[in-house]
Parts: C-alpha cells; structure tokens; sequence
C-alpha cells in the first residue's frame, strides 16, 4: 500500500517537484490532507488524491501511473 512520506519530494506527474510538509486533517470532515510546499506556496490536498492514479481518460498521453510520485531528493 503506498503512503505519504512527510518531508518527502514527489514529482507531480505533469513534472513539477513538490515537499510534504506534513499531514492535517480537515476541521470538518475529519479527512487526512497532505500539507505541501510548491512553487514558494503552501497548498493542500486529500490525502487519497495525492496518492490516486492519473485520470487516463482526461490525461491519456501521460505516461505516468499516479498524480505523485515519490523521488530521490535532487
């Protein structure tokens, strides 16, 4: 089962790299998020999503498996 490495880098799989920061959950449905750092802002993401595969039918050139994809710190 894949999970989310926090201080970990992945790459999105349109090609940028991200760090997690940590993980949250939502004040409101109690669902884990992914903290992360992008492009000198802070964003969030459903923890399932973050590890989800790509959508093949509305990316189907995309050669990737999943939207992030752990890597060797570069």
């Amino acid at each position: 089962m894949r999970e989310v490495k926090v201080g970990g880098t992945y790459r999105h799989f349109k090609g940028d790299l991200v760090r997690v920061l940590c993980l949250a959950l939502d004040s409101e449905t109690l669902k884990k998020q992914v903290v992360y750092f992008h492009n000198n802002q802070l964003w969030v993401r459903d923890y399932d999503m973050f590890l989800s595969k790509v959508d093949k039918e509305k990316y189907p050139d995309v050669k990737e498996e999943y939207r992030f994809t752990e890597v060797e710190d570069e």
